[in-house]
C-alpha cells in the first residue's frame, strides 16, 4: 500500500481494513495496544510474534508506517543508553481513530491483561521492557 490513511489519493475504507485485518499487520498492532506504554521497540515486535521471521515483522511494520498507522518515535540522542533499544512504535492519532471507528480496539483492556501474564519473557526481552520511552503526546 503506498497511499496514506486520511489523504484524498488514500485507499477506501474496505481496502484499509482489508489491509489492517491481514493476519502479521493485525497482530502487530495488537501487539503495540497491548504493551505497557503502547512503545513496543521492534526487538519486543518480534518476541510477540515468535512464528514470524524478524524481516517479516520488520516489513508489516514499514508497511503500517507507510499506510498511516503506525509511527516510529526515538529517544534524543542524550536520552539513549548503550544496550537499550532507541526506536519505539506507537500508534498514530488516525490510525487509532480508524480502529475505533470499525470497533477493532474494543479488546485493548484485554489485550494489556494477556500481556501482563506472558510468563516466559527473556532476561532481554524484560530489560527492554523497563528501557527508558520517549515521552509521547
Amino acid at each position: 500500500m503506498s497511499t496514506r490513511l486520511g489523504t484524498s489519493e488514500g485507499p477506501n475504507t474496505r481496502e484499509l481494513l482489508h489491509f489492517v485485518t491481514q493476519e502479521t499487520r493485525f497482530a502487530l498492532l495488537m501487539n503495540v495496544l497491548q504493551h505497557p506504554e503502547q512503545l513496543p521497540s521492534m526487538y519486543e515486535l518480534e518476541q510477540l510474534n515468535p512464528s514470524v521471521s524478524e524481516a517479516t515483522v520488520y516489513k508489516h511494520v514499514q508497511k503500517l508506517i507507510e499506510a498511516g498507522m503506525l509511527e516510529g518515535v526515538e529517544l534524543s540522542e542524550d536520552e539513549r543508553q548503550q544496550g537499550y533499544p532507541w526506536k519505539f512504535y506507537r500508534l498514530t492519532a488516525e490510525g487509532r481513530q480508524f480502529l475505533d471507528e470499525h470497533n477493532l480496539l474494543a479488546a485493548e483492556e484485554t489485550l494489556q491483561h494477556l500481556y501482563e501474564t506472558i510468563s516466559d519473557k527473556s532476561a532481554k526481552m524484560q530489560r527492554y521492557e523497563s528501557a527508558p520511552r520517549p515521552s509521547v503526546e
